[in-house]
């Protein structure tokens, strides 16, 4: 009988200063703007009304509240809607996790801006991935007119709000609506289709407010007259229940979610339960360099996330620059695909090193494997993003590192079982698509307050563009803070160019809610048993041609260089030395301000970086490896030069 056999991952943290924790304040100071709306004036003015705003009734219907689309800013030149205006959510209402969207009734009452459709529109997409229920806590006065050019035409402008309510409908996801004020025009129509319609007795659905008929058809009538609850629940019959104030229409939304099917997910956990890290997501600040240059393991990073701390890494001979393997989150299985970064052996040339962060060969192949074998199996899938792009050169192109990528892409675009995205911290080129990007539809997109979505750095950008021209470095600096900018983190989620920007002690919890929310609804899609996984194909299929190749793991130290008595380039040497283990350019000093790392004449410690090679614009450092102190006799290379693979460093006695 296959087991599925866990196995511990991760290492105690040593240091407990944070690396990225000051810039995550952000996070915080940003949720409770947007949280206000249009400040305390509106939220008086919505009371005023006997009615609640929109997260005092989110409160009162469920914990907890996942929010996503946050940081999604739009409006006109002289008036803002916080989060479109709109607030999207994971929220646990009786047990099961539902999708909720709910008008800001602070924001203009509710007014739909120009992102507040697409918004709404994802939020409802990845309901429909997902299965599960969806609650529309209704009070808007339609389109923001001012604005109407940009929120009514397009492909997904406020019409396939509708089409969505269909798609819903008839997939035979739940939909439950509350109506609580101003439901105007597409404010109208976005409850109809649901399940249950409520309504408040202060809410009124219309095609056209009161003013606008007074207007057309010289009638003074008011908008309870033309569509409250009296009209729809006892006459039109696009209500089905009058409820007397918010809070009420609450309760009954959490009864009618008490009714549909419950939650598979205790079903699927097989009599276990969810267990904590055995090292904190709290620590995982102190983990990540904030320098996207700098590497880490990430293999610490994955112990901070899943359950217990325990994990079956799959794959592990070949596609050094990527961990695959099973673990559980909140006691169900997910598979877990990540960028390993630092200095890792080279499958040909055992005498070189390249850098992780890049896929290679190996790693596609090894990824589209990992991908075909859990959709096979209906295990969701966490991809863990921090990508510098493909490996670029001779070698790539002569092994159809193209072809390979192809077959990548094709597997994350056919695969049926959910998966969802985390961007650590780089996010670039091609390899963000080929790591199940937005563009892949993964159920939902997380970045982090470190992430850089982008095809290449500024610098790196504004070099290429203008290599031709040096005489305009003015321009390049222009053009490079431009590029640095555009990957703010804030400013994608604010294009809705990821979904949600969190905190990196966060990440552990939102996937928690996602792979729940993957696992509550039954014959929706396949879930094998673990005894019948393909994965134990590969297992037992893969070690025997990694014996063949001669493959091993990388060392936990990845980042490290080594040195040697060979003599792997021409010049000359009478001891020992330290030499490149990859090509790129070294430097011989932390920054151009800094004293060199060590000079001739100074003795070397074990675990001392002597040097740092850069590769893609990230930063590798190049260590002693001895076990003993040594003198350093000469320096070979020279500062801020390129350098070639085996080229000596240093020389020591």
């Amino acid at each position: 009988m296959a087991k599925v056999i866990l196995k511990p991952i991760g290492t105690p943290l040593l240091d407990p200063g944070s690396k990225a924790g000051v810039t995550e304040s952000a996070i915080e100071e940003k949720r409770a703007k947007i949280k206000q709306g249009w400040g305390k004036k509106y939220q008086e003015r919505v009371r005023a009304k006997s009615k609640l705003t929109v997260w005092e009734r989110l409160e009162l219907l469920g914990s907890p509240v996942y929010p996503i689309g946050t940081f999604v800013d739009t409006g006109s030149e002289d008036k803002q809607a916080p989060a479109a205006g709109v607030i999207t959510a994971f929220i646990q209402i009786e047990n099961r996790w539902c999708m909720v969207i709910a008008n800001d009734n602070t924001v203009a009452s509710g007014s739909w801006w120009p992102k507040t459709p697409e918004k709404i529109i994802r939020a409802q997409e990845i309901a429909l991935k997902l299965k599960i229920p969806v609650i529309y806590l209704v009070d808007c006065s339609g389109l923001y007119l001012p604005e109407q050019s940009k929120s009514f035409p397009g492909q997904k402008g406020a019409g396939h709000i509708f089409k969505m309510n269909s798609l819903l409908s008839n997939a035979g996801v739940p939909q439950i609506a509350g109506v609580f004020g101003d439901c105007i025009a597409g404010g109208g129509y976005m409850p109809i289709i649901s399940d249950k319609v409520y309504m408040t007795e202060s809410a009124y659905m219309v095609i056209a407010g009161a003013a606008l008929i007074q207007g057309a058809k010289s009638q003074n009538l008011s908008s309870l007259d033309i569509g409250g609850a009296s009209i729809h629940v006892h006459i039109s019959n696009c209500a089905d229940f009058r409820v007397p104030d918010d809070k009420t229409c609450l309760d009954h939304i959490r009864q009618e979610i008490a009714q549909c099917n419950s939650s598979s997910i205790d079903y699927y956990r097989n009599d276990t339960q969810s267990s904590k890290p055995r090292f904190s997501p709290d620590e995982l600040s102190s983990i990540m360099p904030a320098k996207p240059t700098e590497s880490y393991d990430i293999r610490d990073i994955i112990s901070r996330l899943v359950d217990d701390s325990l994990f079956w890494e799959i794959l592990e001979h070949s596609g050094h620059e990527i961990i695959t393997g099973i673990a559980k989150i909140s006691g169900l299985y997910v598979g877990i695909a990540a960028n390993v970064q630092g200095l890792l052996p080279h499958p040909e040339k055992p005498d070189q090193k390249r850098p992780g962060g890049i896929l290679y060969k190996e790693g596609v192949a090894k990824l589209a494997t990992f991908v075909r074998a859990c959709d096979s199996d209906g295990i969701p899938i966490i991809w863990l993003q921090d990508i510098a792009g493909f490996d670029v050169g001779l070698e790539a192109e002569k092994q159809g590192l193209l072809a390979y990528g192809s077959s990548l892409i094709y597997a994350n675009s056919t695969m049926q079982t959910p998966f969802m995205t985390v961007l650590l911290r780089r996010a670039s080129g091609a390899g963000y698509y080929a790591m199940a990007g937005l563009p892949y539809d993964p159920v939902i997109q997380l970045s982090t307050c470190l992430t850089r979505l982008a095809v290449m750095e500024g610098k790196t950008l504004a070099l290429g563009a203008f290599k031709t021209r040096p005489g305009e470095k003015e321009s390049m600096q222009v053009l490079a803070d431009r590029i640095e900018s555009d990957m703010d983190p804030f400013k994608s989620a604010g294009q809705m160019d990821t979904d949600e920007v969190i905190k990196l002690s966060e990440i552990r919890s939102y996937l928690e809610c996602l792979v729940e929310c993957c696992y509550q609804s039954q014959n929706q899609r396949r879930i094998k048993n673990p005894r019948i996984w393909s994965l134990h194909d590969l297992e037992a299929v893969m070690p025997a041609q990694a014996g063949i190749q001669n493959m091993s793991p990388p060392a936990r130290d990845a980042s490290a260089g080594w040195h040697d008595k060979s003599k792997l380039d021409s010049t000359p040497i009478t001891g020992q030395a330290i030499r490149a283990p990859l090509e790129g350019m070294l430097y011989l000093r932390p920054s151009p301000t800094e004293p060199l790392f060590v000079e001739e004449g100074q003795v070397i410690q074990p675990g001392q970086t002597v040097a740092l090679i850069e590769v893609m614009k990230c930063f590798h450092p190049i260590k002693y490896e001895g076990s003993k102190p040594e003198k350093v006799v000469k320096i070979h290379a020279t500062d801020n030069q390129p350098i070639q693979t085996g080229a000596a460093i240093l020389e020591f006695h």
